[in-house]
């Protein structure tokens, strides 16, 4: 076995870490238990367990792609180091005051959330950059001087330096860096001109903020696990899945770990994209499902939606504007704190709440018997029969049941007068309908019908809810891919190097100056394919070019894509033509009369995407090999029924099994509805699709 042909995927969730190994011919996977206080450990530890499955040594090991949930989680659990904000004088509550837009509009009580630093944590300097990048009152060292003497005796850290208008020029902000490396050399800082050069301060503040924030515990993490890997003979270079879907240098990542928040749902992502392409699907709706979140994602013509802006730690459910916004490019999707491990509760109204509260790792679900006394998903799915207590994680944790209907009796049953299976039944209705409802409010914001999509389903607990879901959303085929149990491990393996370089320079149509424009798109594009020739440097890069334009006086722009001759030569007609067919697009009309205003320009560089065999599709060859039966709940009648256990590495390409029905496998199970009919096809999907009703009958 060639070296140059061995690589490593590994995803840790707050729940499991998933590992990945790919040979030219096979694939090994494994799920181990996250540890938490030494993340490294479990990498470590599922390393190892795939090298012996494919029987080899961990020096063989040519590439890592990582991606983590650390950096998210370490900014809503708020477990970062000890930070300062340097800031323009005046605007030191920037983030605390955020848009004054009330995400709950008749909520008197409105709570806002708290910023990540208090107000005795932020300090000001003296100095103006004006809104074209002029100096309008110079900075003066001094003073500088003297709040960096201040932040040394408080004890910081890591300092955030967010000044106004610094994406237009970053010489203020580059003068408190040279300061603080003179007298702090051991302060970590973080410049929001480099972090994120955009427009709207609150913003751009608040994501350099959560950059310095999460910087000391992101980069002594990756350390200890380049140390850890050296030990064990790993030789290879470690790469970092961001969250806009592509690969960066684990020393990029160190330096802007906030590019790491949703790292690995993005992996997902490009794992359901990938699917789609074989497939051929122009809409699809991924559904990921771990244990501690779900994720929904839409992709279109086989790539995810992205945006510039997105937001972690929302304090109220599906209300855009309650979480603390992250301004870096991004794969836009809807998450939830709905999975295996998230805890129910009966609420003062008398009603079965789950999430967004998770059990973990430690001590995980009642039915784990490491010490958890609440319900969570999984002990309704045990209880549910979805779930088979022997084997679990491929028979790796023994399941309890006992301890699934004690803990469902004790904190649901008893309150609600109901016996166990039926509160394990709320509890996943519950589940079920949260999940649905986020699909349908983010289908809407985004102007799709989701009967036309194909669900593609992964993650540990996703094709156990995937059938119910279609159900609930109206859609007719859904697929669980192979290796679905650890998805976003295997999209780590498919994604390109990529890195979007983008600046708010702010211009009118009617002030259309092409010379600059092409100017300033050749400095993005040096500088995103710097950044990915840093991973790779013999593949051909491509570049994608994007504009984000509005109409003079609105609030918010629309992405608008170029190609690379109309980034090079651009024209002020074919701009605008390209707006107003994406605007008519959005909102069915144009808005004549009135100038277009472009606001943020984007160069993306990657390298090509991996090739994709189209799937032929295979059906009618027989029944698949039926294992045993046993009793599964089936929600959309209300009672158990009969289901019929298939072991997945039994089903024969082509052979199909009606529901109700269990397909198992070592890392998940795929709950077939009674509605549904599940077929395996040429690549090992699950394709699952609605059973006509006249066939049925």
């Amino acid at each position: 076995m060639g070296k140059s042909s061995v690589r490593l995927g590994v995803d840790i969730g707050g729940t499991f870490t998933d590992v990945v190994l790919e040979t030219q011919n096979s694939r090994f996977s494994t799920k181990v238990l996250t540890t938490n206080d030494a993340p490294e450990n479990a990498i470590i530890d599922g390393m190892h367990q795939v090298c012996r499955k494919a029987e080899l040594n961990p020096s063989d090991i040519s590439q890592i792609i990582h991606g983590t949930t650390l950096a998210t989680n370490a900014l809503i659990e708020r477990r970062g180091a000890k930070t300062a904000l340097i800031t323009t004088e005046g605007f030191r509550d920037v983030i605390e005051m955020r848009t004054e837009s009330r995400f709950e509009q008749y909520d008197l009580n409105l709570n806002l959330p708290e910023p990540l630093l208090p107000r005795q944590m932020r300090y000001t300097v003296a100095g103006r950059i004006d809104a074209r990048g002029q100096v309008l009152v110079p900075m003066k060292r001094a003073e500088v001087e003297a709040v960096v003497d201040q932040i040394i005796t408080a004890g910081y850290e890591t300092v955030a330096v967010g000044l106004i208008h610094s994406y237009l020029n970053p010489v203020h902000e580059q003068m408190v860096r040279d300061v603080l490396a003179q007298k702090a050399p051991d302060i970590m800082v973080s410049l929001s001109c480099e972090v994120s050069p955009q427009m709207r301060e609150y913003e751009r503040f608040n994501t350099v903020v959560a950059n310095a924030y999460i910087k000391p515990l992101m980069k002594s993490y990756l350390g200890r696990l380049a140390d850890r890997l050296a030990g064990e003979g790993v030789s290879c270079n470690i790469f970092l899945m961001h969250s806009g879907g592509g690969i960066i240098s684990i020393e990029n990542a160190a330096e802007f770990p906030v590019r790491l928040v949703e790292s690995g749902p993005a992996g997902g992502a490009v794992f359901a994209a990938n699917i789609a392409s074989r497939y051929g699907l122009d809409k699809v709706l991924s559904f990921d499902m771990g244990g501690t979140t779900a994720k929904i994602c839409l992709i279109k013509n086989q790539t995810p939606k992205t945006s510039r802006v997105f937001e972690v730690a929302r304090t109220y459910r599906f209300k855009k504007g309650s979480g603390m916004p992250i301004s870096i490019p991004v794969i836009d999707m809807v998450e939830i704190g709905a999975g295996g491990g998230s805890l129910a509760h009966v609420d003062a109204m008398r009603q079965i709440r789950v999430g967004p509260e998770s059990a973990g790792s430690e001590p995980g679900p009642a039915c784990y018997g490491r010490g958890g006394e609440r319900p969570a998903v999984t002990d309704a799915d045990l209880v549910l029969g979805k779930l088979d207590p022997d084997n679990f994680a491929g028979g790796s944790i023994k399941l309890h049941t006992q301890n699934s209907v004690k803990a469902l009796q004790s904190f649901l049953g008893d309150a609600l007068d109901m016996d166990a299976p039926t509160a394990a039944f709320g509890l996943a209705e519950v589940v079920d309908e949260n999940m649905a409802n986020a699909a349908r409010v983010h289908a809407v914001e985004n102007g799709e019908d989701l009967s036309e999509y194909t669900m593609i389903a992964f993650g540990g607990a996703a094709p156990l809810h995937a059938g119910r879901l279609c159900e609930k959303l109206g859609v007719d085929r859904l697929l669980v891919p192979s290796g679905a149990g650890v998805g976003s491990a295997i999209g780590f393996l498919r994604a390109p190097f990529s890195f979007e370089a983008n600046r708010s320079v702010y211009m009118k149509l009617s002030e259309f100056d092409p010379d600059k424009i092409k100017t300033l798109l050749s400095e993005l594009q040096s500088e995103a394919t710097g950044f990915v020739r840093n991973c790779d440097s013999t593949s051909p890069i491509l570049s994608e070019f994007k504009v984000y334009m509005r109409y003079a006086g609105q609030g918010w722009e629309i992405p608008i894509v170029i190609s690379e001759d109309q980034a090079m030569n651009p024209n002020a007609d074919e701009f605008l033509a390209l707006f107003e067919a994406e605007y008519i697009k959005l909102f069915a009309r144009s808005v004549a009369g009135m100038d277009v205003e472009i606001t943020v320009w984007a160069v993306n560089a990657t390298t090509p995407p991996e090739p994709v065999e189209p799937v032929t599709l295979t059906s009618n060859m027989g029944e698949a090999k039926i294992a045993t039966v046993r009793d599964v709940f089936d929600p959309a009648q209300s009672k158990f029924l009969t289901s019929h256990i298939v072991d997945r590495e039994t089903m024969m390409d082509g052979q199909s099994i009606a529901g109700p029905a269990v397909i198992v496998e070592t890392e998940t199970s795929i709950i077939v509805p009674s509605s549904r009919m599940a077929t395996r096809q040429s690549d090992g999907c699950i394709d699952i699709t609605r059973i006509d009703e006249g066939a049925a009958q």
